[in-house]
């Protein structure tokens, strides 16, 4: 169980809000203008640890890369409660036609990164302005603008190095999710996202003229075995409760008709719903790949670049999460596990937590997608985002060992 203050949220909460979103529209605005892709992110970091500093807010860089790590509140709190924000944008190009849209040729935000990052922020500076309220309460805020979620490894991992979780007793992020309408929070308990492995095959053997396969080694045929059989075994090797998909991105061998070449290779991701799985994978892989190619007597490189496990919400953490939606009048909906991976993962091996989506579509509007040019995300989702976030500090405390 959590304790919920008694008082609920400071009546200064929700004013503060409203007067800060113009401002914080337009800082989601510049953001998205002015995308960075991962390990890159220095105007980002600007513009994010200006802002702190204008609200005097304390805040440290990370060492040799991008992103920052900020606390506010209590200085020897009893509860320190932190809050992610990733910060990158995607080697995509915008088809939007927004009047602030991208101004870096094919990058943008087709993630929702700016909306994460606006709301990190926006709820840091609010929450600043609050700070007797968490004083009061013992409660410490620390902000985490994590660079590279878009890559593997992916930037989590240099936060947890720069000791940001020391001290921290729960962590909680968002992910936009153009699914759900605009005020709808999506809440689950467990598993919410799939583990995420890159995958790369690599073939080498003797090539030759299309007109003598037989004094080849067909290296093209055996690659498309390789896409093709591979994850048809996995399949009936592996617990189909585990919900594994190995999906291929990139085929390549040879650049004429008649020639087979001696070289060629296949890439993509392995994606597991059962953490336990993702962990054994790995030699089961292995065989399958060298099974497969084994009858064409063609030389196999696998190479699998483990990513991250599979995000666990916890069920005190989502608790927190339906007291804070409720107390700012969002609705809370039940949401669907997603073979999508985030490193956010990483955080919830070490600390207690969760991750929601939020909604981000106009109600009657169009369905977007993520990682895609055209994603539009209804702005009125920046109100909402701050509202969870500062909603979810002062909605209780998630016990040691709950999670």
């Amino acid at each position: 169980m959590n304790d919920a203050f008694p008082d609920d949220l400071p009546a200064e909460l929700v004013p503060a809000i409203s007067s800060f979103l113009p401002e914080l529209r337009d800082i989601r605005r510049d953001l998205h203008a002015h995308p960075e892709l991962s390990f890159e992110e220095t105007r980002t970091t600007a513009v994010v640890t200006q802002r702190l500093t204008d609200a005097g807010i304390s805040w440290r860089p990370l060492t040799g890369t991008t992103g920052a790590i900020a606390d506010l509140g209590a200085e020897q709190p009893a509860y320190r409660i932190a809050l992610r924000a990733d910060i990158d944008a995607l080697p995509v190009r915008e088809r939007t036609g927004l009047d602030w849209s991208s101004t870096v040729h094919d990058v943008c935000h087709a993630c929702g990164h700016d909306v994460h990052t606006a709301a990190v922020l926006g709820a840091g500076v609010i929450l600043q302005s609050l700070e007797a309220h968490l004083r009061e309460r013992g409660i410490a805020v620390r902000l985490l603008f994590q660079p590279a979620e878009e890559v593997i490894p992916g930037g989590a991992h240099r936060l947890i190095e720069a000791h940001a979780l020391e001290g921290v007793d729960a962590v909680f992020a968002i992910h936009c999710d153009p699914s759900l309408d605009v005020g709808q929070v999506g809440l689950r308990e467990g598993p919410i996202t799939a583990a995420c492995d890159s995958i790369r095959v690599e073939l080498t053997g003797k090539g030759g003229h299309t007109s003598r396969p037989h004094l080849t080694e067909d290296l093209t045929f055996a690659l498309a075995k390789i896409v093709t059989d591979v994850p048809a075994v996995l399949s009936r090797r592996l617990d189909p409760r585990a919900g594994a998909a190995l999906v291929w991105g990139e085929v390549h061998a040879g650049k004429a008709s008649n020639v087979i070449p001696s070289s060629g290779y296949a890439t993509g991701t392995l994606r597991i719903l059962d953490a336990s799985a993702w962990e054994q994978v790995g030699p089961l892989l292995h065989e399958i790949v060298h099974s497969v190619a084994s009858p064409y007597s063609v030389a196999v490189r696998l190479h699998r670049e483990r990513g991250v496990p599979p995000v666990v919400n916890g069920a005190a953490a989502i608790d927190l999460l339906r007291v804070a939606a409720a107390s700012t009048g969002l609705a809370p909906v039940p949401t669907a596990q997603s073979l999508g991976g985030e490193d956010f993962s990483w955080y919830l091996s070490r600390v207690p937590g969760a991750m929601a989506r939020l909604g981000t579509r106009t109600p009657g509007g169009r369905t977007y997608d993520l990682h895609q040019g055209d994603l539009v995300v209804d702005e009125e989702a920046l109100r909402h985002a701050v509202e969870l976030f500062t909603g979810v500090v002062f909605a209780g405390r998630v016990k040691p060992g709950e999670d």
